[in-house]
């Protein structure tokens, strides 16, 4: 086990997102199938941040990261942003997804962490 040095966000859909996914065209070559809105509500998706030390640098953690969040989770729906939210705001993102700040991250797994950069071009 490894301790790494970055905190994370656990971003959780709140039912706002799950409604707006399941109003955008059906993706008739989806590999899993057509999504549910228990399965939207349930998963998650985690993003390392820099090492904080305490809340007040979580909070402002979110308060630097949250478009960067926010346009990610929106792409891996609508790629191109046809149906995007307009304005993207910090606060439609408090009503879109619950944010679980976590202080410490293990690595339990022995292979070796690999890094794929993604474009920063959202």
């Amino acid at each position: 086990m490894k301790l790494l040095n970055r905190s994370a966000l656990a971003i959780h859909a709140k039912a706002p997102f799950a409604d707006w996914v399941l109003q955008l065209p059906a993706d008739e070559d989806a590999p899993l199938g057509p999504v549910s809105r228990e399965s939207l509500l349930a998963e998650g998706n985690v993003y390392l941040i820099d090492e904080v030390e305490d809340e007040a640098d979580l909070t402002a953690a979110i308060g630097q990261r949250w478009q960067t969040i926010f346009e990610n989770e929106l792409a891996a729906w609508d790629e191109f942003g046809d149906a995007w939210p307009s304005p993207l705001s910090a606060e439609l993102f408090a009503e879109w997804f619950e944010v679980k700040p976590q202080l410490m991250t293990f690595d339990l797994a022995d292979d070796t962490l690999l890094v794929a950069p993604l474009s920063d071009a959202f």
